[in-house]
């Protein structure tokens, strides 16, 4: 299985597509292509939250804003999984997550430098470097990416870590991760931090909210703070906005209060 994700919206996807069926008889299967545009921690954040659940696959992922440039191509290999992409970060969170799942030993993975011929684009490298070669670990298989010439093993690529929250005793100073596309946004603050506070009320910067498990909890339209699927602190609104409704955005300071 090949799955590919980027922030490519469409059509640009399914050149990828035609790429891979004429190199291979994967399957293949999409995990999103509406990523935020060019935004690599983002794209890393939701990686950690969908690619756990697949079993073993080749996954090529796609978000570049240095296309063109001399940034590299790697292969991150995590037991039976492959990570193809640009070296810019954004393939690192979820190889973390996919070596806990599988060795609880969160930098259990491997990274090799990908060689590529001069691409005939320099503004779409998913079609022309990176689906050709989530293709080519796909049918070599991950266990035997050293045969492949093109394969390099590496200690130099660019690592990205998500923010940790502040956390001390009622207080926690975070910041907003990603905001979905129901506006909820999604912090750094470990949930454990509302642990035994779901009824209660929280300060977020300042403005009080109440602390619910589910957005229905409270009336529509109204505030609340919650823990996510992703185990996050979540500040959002009942059939609404929470990005809106707090004023924040990606990359906003958030203080919490109990």
């Amino acid at each position: 299985m090949i799955t590919l994700s980027s922030d490519f919206g469409s059509p640009y996807p399914a050149a990828m597509k035609g790429v891979i069926c004429q190199a291979t008889e994967a399957r293949i299967e999409d995990i999103a292509h509406d990523f935020p545009r060019q935004d690599v921690r983002a794209a890393a954040f939701w990686l950690t939250q969908t690619l756990p659940y697949f079993p073993p696959a080749v996954h090529c992922v796609v978000v570049d804003p240095g296309v063109g440039t001399d940034r590299g191509a790697i292969i991150v290999r995590t037991g039976d999984h492959a990570l193809v992409g640009p070296d810019n970060g954004v393939l690192l969170p979820v190889a973390r997550e996919l070596a806990a799942n599988e060795t609880d030993a969160p930098d259990a993975f491997e990274v090799f430098a990908w060689a590529y011929d001069d691409p005939a684009s320099t503004t779409f490298h998913g079609r022309d470097v990176f689906a050709p070669a989530a293709a080519a670990v796909h049918d070599t298989g991950v266990d035997n990416l050293e045969t492949r010439t093109e394969a390099t093993p590496t200690d130099d690529y660019v690592d990205l870590q998500f923010p940790t929250a502040a956390v001390e005793g009622d207080g926690a100073t975070g910041e907003v991760l990603v905001v979905d596309d129901f506006g909820n946004a999604v912090t750094n603050v470990p949930g454990e931090f509302l642990a035994n506070q779901f009824g209660a009320t929280v300060a977020v910067d300042g403005v009080e909210a109440p602390v619910r498990r589910a957005y229905a909890a409270v009336d529509r339209g109204q505030r609340l703070v919650t823990v996510g699927s992703h185990g996050n602190v979540e500040l959002a609104v009942n059939r609404g906005r929470g990005d809106e409704a707090f004023g924040v955005s990606t990359g906003d300071a958030v203080d919490l209060s109990l």
